[in-house]
């Protein structure tokens, strides 16, 4: 079995003799800088000898490494292009050199058009406009689908505000998921550009439509799309509500299933009644919901929507019960919170939901209003029913820190630290989707008004 040395004195420089001594593991091996010596030494080692951590250290290290590669992969389709450039005497970004350097990648690579086209796009976006984050992929600190990701959002940005939308996160980014950035950059644009976002929804919205096309199996698919996001959480809530209705005793479906044959009956026409007011999701400050600003709100289940819709969603649900938190923009001190329900609600679970927008497991964006409440010091170990000892949990990630051995806690800087069955911690700062950075704000358009992420409204930053 190898052993584990402590880790070595800089957690990113890996040893300069490459001696290859295999017979402890680096604990620090995930953050070293990836080389092609580092390639040559984690050859050395066979997982099946290693502790259960240090073989998830081990994947981190390959991860990186295959982020490394896919930089020089991308420096080197860049490179062909600029052979056909010189070969062509063309500037590298004519339409005669793109086409030339496509074909030359599906011979070379084995590819179809389109794929050939998405690799040079990249290739030469990153090298061209975005040399940071091409600089991430290199180190290891992102990995191909989450620059992707980052790509496909700003798409159609005008240059200038693309890079400022990248300066503005890509500190953060290689500490998100890619439905984590896609959501921050959505936000980042609405609030930097209201009018044009609003534009771009209008416009996308014009083009609407339902596709029928073959399943797997021989089954079936209907996709419904660019649709109103406010439309589609209501129809969403329905549909749920009328799901979990249908779970009598004697009901043998899963939820999936519900879903998808209530989601059949409606279009069909078949009625299903449903009882009681729904919750609305949305979340949005006071001065865009009177009209006075047009900042993105945050709609439960979706993501960053443009304010008409944040209004919109509002206004079409008179009879929904709608919770208010009023905090101070500066500070986010809570100042003062209720609902618009008459009859009595579980005011724990509103104060959980309201400060924390989601599951709080490691990437994780499922809406904490769809939540269970988890106990972070568990009930049946003394830990009080408080909402400092509250956090939602998704309804798989309840189950696995449960069943499963997963452990979590928050430490005292805010973050939430969860270590897995295999002795392995993993920090999640908190979804700040909503309160977005005030320096990163203010980089990109200083005229927005600054948060404070700094302080804590309800105490529930201590550790347990």
């Amino acid at each position: 079995m190898v052993t584990q040395a402590p880790p070595i004195t800089s957690s990113t420089t890996p040893p300069t003799d490459w001696d290859f001594d295999t017979s402890w593991f680096p604990s620090d091996i995930g953050e070293w800088e990836p080389s092609v010596e580092l390639g040559t030494y984690l050859t050395e080692f066979d997982p099946s000898e290693l502790e259960s951590g240090d073989r998830v250290r081990l994947l981190q290290a390959r991860a990186r490494l295959a982020s490394h590669v896919t930089a020089s992969l991308l420096r080197d389709i860049a490179g062909v292009v600029d052979a056909y450039a010189v070969e062509c005497r063309l500037e590298p970004t004519d339409e005669i050199v793109l086409d030339d350097a496509a074909s030359e990648l599906r011979a070379a690579l084995h590819l179809t058009r389109r794929a050939a086209d998405g690799w040079i796009h990249l290739a030469l976006r990153l090298r061209n406009e975005f040399p940071d984050l091409l600089a991430l992929l290199n180190s290891g600190d992102l990995d191909l689908p989450r620059v992707r990701a980052i790509d496909y959002a700003i798409f159609g940005l005008p240059d200038e505000y693309a890079r400022n939308v990248v300066d503005a996160i890509i500190d953060d980014a290689p500490h998100l998921t890619t439905g984590q950035l896609g959501a921050r950059i959505r936000k980042l644009i609405i609030d930097l550009e209201p009018e044009a976002a609003q534009d771009q929804y209008e416009a996308a919205v014009e083009h609407r439509s339902v596709v029928v096309y073959p399943g797997e199996a021989n089954t079936a698919g209907v996709n419904a799309r660019n649709l109103p996001p406010d439309r589609v959480a209501a129809i969403s809530r329905r549909i749920d509500k009328i799901a979990k209705s249908l779970r009598t005793g004697g009901e043998t479906r899963t939820m999936d299933q519900l879903r998808a044959d209530v989601f059949m009956d409606l279009l069909a026409g078949t009625s299903h009644t449903t009882v009681g007011r729904g919750v609305v999701d949305i979340r949005v400050d006071l001065e865009t919901l009177t009209g006075l600003a047009q900042r993105s709100g945050d709609l439960g289940g979706y993501g960053p929507v443009v304010a008409d819709i944040a209004r919109q969603t509002v206004e079409q649900n008179p009879d929904a019960e709608f919770r208010f938190m009023v905090t101070d923009r500066k500070t986010r001190q809570l100042v003062s919170h209720g609902t618009t329900r008459r009859r009595p609600t579980a005011e724990q679970r509103r104060l959980v939901e309201m400060f924390h927008l989601r599951c709080v497991f490691p990437g994780c964006r499922m809406p904490a209003t769809q939540c269970d409440l988890d106990h972070r010091i568990e009930w049946l170990g003394n830990g009080p029913t408080t909402v400092d000892n509250l956090l939602p949990l998704c309804r798989h990630d309840h189950v696995i820190r449960h069943d499963a051995g997963w452990k979590h806690f928050i430490d005292d800087v805010g973050d939430y630290v969860w270590v897995s069955p295999l002795g392995v911690a993993y920090r999640q700062p908190p979804d700040d989707d909503q309160f977005p950075n005030a320096a990163a704000i203010d980089a990109v358009a200083p005229d927005v008004p600054a948060v404070d992420n700094g302080s804590d409204p309800m105490g529930t930053r201590a550790p347990p």
